[in-house]
């Protein structure tokens, strides 16, 4: 988000709990807040009370977790953020995409390198 967009980057994805004061929405094509980490996962994480490695585990978990209207349907499921990443996965075997968050860029502790890790895994079925 500290650069200016560049005509590689394709499809710029703001995968941000917040958008940010002040911030332009030229930075970005698209703001999806869900893919955050949750508030009190990233207080925990910013504030030294939780480690990298446990701030990783769960925010994978809350990805992975099944969304609280699924309890209301026997049949399809809306399965939380599944969907959203199956999207993204398609979308970006398509077109180049980038991840946006307010991290740093070279920043090695951001939930982006975790999201990418997972849209390019196997776990993520079209």
């Amino acid at each position: 988000m500290h650069t200016e967009a560049d005509k590689t980057d394709g499809l710029r994805i703001l995968v941000a709990r917040f958008r940010g004061r002040g911030l332009p929405k030229s930075r970005y094509d698209l703001w999806l807040p869900s893919l955050g980490p949750s508030e009190e996962l990233l207080h925990g994480f910013l504030g030294g009370k939780i480690s990298w490695a446990k701030f990783s585990k769960e925010y994978q978990e809350e990805l992975w977790a099944d969304g609280p209207v699924d309890d209301k349907n026997k049949t399809s499921k809306n399965h939380g953020q599944k969907g959203l990443l199956r999207l993204l996965r398609f979308v970006s075997q398509q077109q180049p995409v980038t991840l946006l968050c307010h991290c740093d860029e070279d920043e090695a502790h951001c939930h982006r390198h975790l999201l990418q890790k997972i849209l390019l895994s196997s776990k993520v079925t079209l």
